[in-house]
């Protein structure tokens, strides 16, 4: 049986105490260790008709309940981005995904040295590039360094690889990509979310998580094995809590729930 951790949050104020956002950029020891079950503030609101469920039950609770969502443009990303993945240290900046490097929020674009809109589900994988949906969902977008974001491409992610210049750590080979260990169980988080989310009703594929790489333009994301692990190793951090909360309280007004519930990619997977 699963321990149960509370985790009651005073959810504006996540909105950055200073100590706990000065933790968020440091690399989390990485176990193996279950996720545990949570309790948020949330669970007898906005989670209500999906707490005590699982597996199928589960799945389709959490999408009935994720699908409300104020749907972004894409270039109104941009700003979005600037407060959701802006760095705790300095509010000029915002926090590079992959390479873990702070950027001025005034260099994004697409030449080198900018930062750009990184889609952790490679939009190729169920073709909806960058139209007003899973295109623009900033549950799964993030800033990136433009030459990182290229290597990677619309790789699967998986162990192993070598080193990624300017990765901060991160891996790549021929057919995946393995992100540093700071943000792990981000991306498998929100892999997770865009496979609930987006489940084929709403004009874009059913997206779903897979045992494999090389998915190509397949509406699938890989690998489930790992994917699952990185998100046991690495736990939600408070710069991930309160890039959920800021997407939730000004803008999409969702919330990606395996990061208030990591224990529920396990329930469901």
């Amino acid at each position: 049986m699963l321990a149960i951790r509370m985790r009651t949050r005073r959810h504006k104020a996540v909105a950055f105490a200073t100590a706990a956002a000065l933790t968020a950029l440091a690399v989390p020891a990485l176990t193996a260790t279950p996720a545990t079950a949570t309790t948020t503030s949330y669970d007898s609101t906005y989670y209500k008709n999906a707490v005590g469920k699982s597996g199928t039950g589960l799945k389709s609770s959490l999408h009935t309940i994720i699908s409300s969502q104020t749907k972004l443009s894409y270039s109104g990303v941009w700003n979005a981005l600037k407060a959701t993945d802006q760095d705790p240290r300095n509010s000029n900046n915002v926090v590079l995904l992959y390479s873990g490097l702070s950027r001025s929020k005034s260099l994004n674009g697409g030449d080198t040295g900018d930062w750009n809109r990184e889609h952790v589900w490679a939009k190729s994988h169920g073709d909806f590039g960058t139209s007003t949906g899973p295109g623009t969902d900033i549950h799964h977008l993030r800033p990136t360094d433009v030459r990182v974001n290229s290597v990677r491409g619309n790789k699967d992610f998986d162990n192993g690889g070598s080193a990624v210049s300017g990765g901060g750590g991160s891996l790549t080979d021929s057919d995946s990509f393995e992100p540093r260990d700071a943000v792990k169980g981000d991306v498998a988080r929100m892999i997770f979310y865009m496979a609930v989310r987006y489940e084929g009703g709403d004009g874009w594929a059913d997206l779903e998580v897979n045992g494999n790489v090389n998915n190509g333009s397949n509406p699938y994301m890989g690998r489930l094995s790992v994917l699952k692990a990185w998100n046991e190793q690495d736990p939600p951090d408070a710069f991930e809590e309160r890039r959920n909360q800021v997407i939730y309280d000004s803008y999409q007004h969702n919330r990606n729930p395996f990061i208030d519930h990591p224990e529920w990619v396990e329930a469901i997977w």
